[in-house]
């Protein structure tokens, strides 16, 4: 099918976006600095100051010549991200980022502080090309694949708003990413697993956050889920299902209709497997359209045997749609259908409403 085989095409950006450290592996930082003639310890002083500093201005940077610097900010840290708009709720906890890249695109990032953790969730695509029909990102199209650097440079920024203490509360450190921003992140999976690395490799060469505090979503590419198990790595996986059945999830999730609902639990029971970590179900609880409880009742038989967590998201309906969220009665009836089975439930926080929370709907405003 030539629709799905695009899902795993390099979408390029029509201009190249400039080459940045965190595109580049650790030898290949090295061997770049030896390249402009620089003695080969800069490497690890520019990854230091990025990485565990989290100051991208070598301008500023007392331990790298003055005139060294200019070369340092063009072959290593040009700029990928331009704020453009901030908005805020939840007292402040609670931040939406608006981005413009080199090339006018725009991304979002939300930056969350809660009583024992604070969590970003990034986007490692431009738009979103899996179509599907709630979700404002997908109903967008795709613009193109972000690179290794776009995406931890988000990561990057959130760690640096955190330990400056840009949130309520004081200097806290940033503990989770999510790639639940815009786009599939499977989808673009070079870049995206560049990232992961970029996050998890200990100071200086990244950020050291820990792999079990790193979640990569999909709405079930199983040939990238297979790619990630061969990986080995600790980070959670989420599978965006949002419906049991193969009939409704034709509709709600396209990708279904070449991967369906058995062979995308099955992939990622082989991801259990491998790396022991159980995965987690994610689920956008939609009024009248998939929050029934006989679909209530088949997610729970079809999950009762599996290592997976059920993670219902009361859905942030974007202007003008005709999806909305559920009742709450229905909401509580799911959830206790799913309890019966013995399936681990939670119900997310509900963060963001009020500052367009869903993805997709900043950027999709700021065109307008």
């Amino acid at each position: 099918m030539s629709e799905i085989k695009l899902v795993f095409d390099e979408i390029k950006p029509k201009k190249k976006a400039p080459e940045h450290l965190a595109d580049l592996t650790i030898a290949e930082r090295r061997a770049k600095v030896e390249s402009l003639g620089l003695p080969a310890f800069r490497a690890n002083q520019i990854a230091t100051h990025y990485f565990t500093h989290y100051n991208e201005e070598p301008n500023s940077w007392s331990d790298i010549p003055a005139a060294m610097r200019p070369l340092v900010a063009e072959h290593f840290l040009p700029k990928l991200l331009t704020p453009i708009r901030q908005v805020e709720c939840d007292k402040g906890k609670t931040r939406k980022d608006l981005w413009r890249l080199h090339d006018g695109v725009l991304v979002e990032t939300v930056l969350m502080r809660y009583k024992d953790r604070t969590t970003v969730c990034i986007s490692s695509q431009a738009g979103c090309g899996m179509n599907c029909p709630f979700c404002a990102t997908g109903q967008a199209g795709l613009t193109r694949n972000l690179t290794a650097g776009e995406i931890t440079s988000q990561v990057v920024a959130a760690a640096r708003a955190c330990a400056s203490g840009e949130l309520p509360g004081g200097p806290t450190r940033l503990s989770n990413v999510v790639f639940m921003g815009m786009g599939e992140p499977l989808a673009n999976y070079n870049a995206v697993m560049k990232s992961v690395r970029n996050i998890i490799t200990p100071q200086p060469d990244g950020l050291g956050i820990g792999a079990r505090s790193v979640t990569v979503s999909t709405v079930g590419l199983v040939p990238g889920i297979e790619k990630l198990t061969s990986e080995d790595l600790q980070i959670t996986l989420a599978v965006s299902l949002h419906t049991p059945d193969d009939e409704l999830r034709d509709t709600l999730v396209p990708v279904n209709s070449r991967w369906k609902v058995k062979e995308v639990l099955s992939a990622a029971d082989k991801y259990v497997a491998m790396t022991g970590r159980r995965y987690s179900i994610e689920y956008a609880l939609i009024r009248d359209i998939n929050d029934q409880k006989w679909r209530a009742d088949l997610l729970g038989r079809l999950l009762k045997n599996r290592h997976a967590h059920v993670n219902l998201i009361p859905l942030n309906p974007t202007p003008g749609s005709k999806w909305t969220a559920s009742r709450k009665e229905d909401e509580i009836a799911f959830v206790k259908t799913l309890e019966k089975y013995g399936v681990p439930v939670t119900v997310r926080d509900t963060r963001g409403r009020e500052i367009d929370g869903a993805c997709g709907q900043l950027a999709a405003a700021n065109k307008a």
